[in-house]
């Protein structure tokens, strides 16, 4: 299989910044865990003389061209019309398109427009990625020596396309298997987990390592390419096995998707229950907790406690503490958590305070002072942050949620609070 790929982006929308591409960014993610190198980003707007360049563009240094909207019943809508110019093709009535799309109406209860037929027109001798999430059919084929794939623009769309259509599409041109693991960090930057692994990365083939920054995290992807699945494994794991003995407790989690599903699986597997208290992340440990399925059985709540008298009045801050330390302090921070455990009667709770900016708070604590607390049957711990004078208030609030749940996530695993 090709490792050279383009994501050609069809919409006005998206050039005008009316709408995220969050499809690109989903592709992009998608087609590394197949082992397919994306080279380049292309966002062409709804004209037909510039789509035409781009696609011409993308078909001189592209073995792999997968688009993203144009696909519709509309008049802007010229993917389809364009892909087929461009590569010598018809566009001819597919009857079964036409009747999936027809029932697609039916069962939604929607009045179709005849145009809406139109959908149903895709290039000669394609393959037919039929479409169970909308009315528009994607499409696969090869000319000129490219793989063109044409998905739905509307994530609610595109993204199980991608998954069930496209994802089958591509392994198919390969031959033997690609398989990967993701181990997710925190704790760590990127530039400085890079540099522990730079030599390494440059010398590995097959498995290749490659490292990704999230907000507030880091990941590193091992993939590897054999004829079975088993020998797959099998390169991977001495790899996995390395990077677990580098970086010990700073891994918390192999193909899982997120620090608090972490959390709450410990959770679960001890038969504990977990409860908040937030200040400076004003619910945002409370709403990433409940994101996750099955959050119930262990989550008993949440106390949004953003003034002192709430802190004092709900949680029970001793208001002392209040007046002698400043709501952003280490004894706050504890209190909260205690005060949370005994309000919500929960095994662990965990409490978040600080400065989130734009300024500075009353007593001089500069925007990133924070502090994060976890109170358990074996006592309470808190953990001082400077995060840094970031403009950015999400990005604060997003990693001292992180640093919270990494508390609950050591103390349930039996680690240091602190390497």
């Amino acid at each position: 299989m090709s490792h050279t790929v383009e994501i050609l982006s069809v919409g006005t929308e998206l050039l005008l910044g009316n709408i995220a591409n969050t499809d690109a960014q989903m592709l992009s993610q998608g087609l590394s865990e197949l082992g397919l190198n994306v080279y380049y980003h292309t966002v062409v707007g709804d004209n037909p003389q510039r789509a035409k360049q781009a696609v011409e563009i993308a078909k001189g240094r592209a073995d792999i061209i997968i688009t993203t909207g144009g696909l519709g019943p509309t008049c802007d809508d010229l993917t389809k019309n364009v892909l087929a110019e461009a590569f010598g093709k018809k566009l001819v009535y597919d009857e079964p398109s036409a009747q999936r799309i027809k029932s697609y109406f039916t069962r939604t209860g929607r009045p179709m427009t005849e145009n809406n037929l139109q959908q149903a027109m895709l290039p000669e001798g394609c393959t037919v990625l039929s479409n169970d999430w909308g009315s528009a059919p994607g499409c696969a084929f090869f000319a000129d020596g490219v793989h063109v794939i044409m998905l739905p623009g509307p994530p609610s769309e595109c993204r199980p396309m991608f998954r069930y259509r496209a994802v089958p599409y591509l392994q198919s041109l390969s031959e033997g298997v690609i398989a990967s693991h993701t181990l997710k960090l925190f704790g760590i930057g990127e530039s400085s987990m890079e540099a522990q692994l730079r030599d390494q990365m440059n010398a590995m083939s097959n498995p290749t390592l490659a490292p990704y920054a999230k907000e507030g995290e880091c990941e590193l992807r091992v993939t590897a390419k054999a004829p079975t699945d088993e020998e797959a494994q099998a390169l991977l794991q001495p790899t996995v096995t390395q990077l677990k003995a580098l970086f010990g407790s700073k891994i918390y989690g192999v193909d899982v998707s997120s620090l608090e599903e972490v959390v709450e699986q410990l959770l679960k597997d001890q038969g504990l229950t977990l409860g908040v208290a937030e200040s400076c992340t004003g619910g945002l440990m409370a709403k990433r907790l409940t994101d996750v399925p099955g959050s119930s059985q262990v989550f008993r709540g949440g106390v949004v406690s953003y003034t002192n008298e709430v802190k004092a009045r709900v949680l029970g801050v001793p208001q002392e503490l209040l007046d002698q330390f400043g709501a952003v302090s280490a004894p706050v921070a504890q209190a909260m958590a205690e005060g949370a455990r005994k309000l919500l009667q929960c095994d662990i709770a965990l409490s978040s305070t600080g400065v989130a900016g734009p300024d500075r708070d009353d007593r001089g604590n500069e925007v990133g002072t924070m502090f994060v607390a976890i109170a358990t049957p074996k006592g309470s711990y808190v953990r001082a942050l400077n995060l840094g004078n970031r403009p950015v208030r999400a990005r604060l609030r997003t990693q001292t949620a992180h640093h919270a749940f990494d508390l609950a996530r050591r103390y349930l695993s039996g680690l240091p609070y602190e390497n």
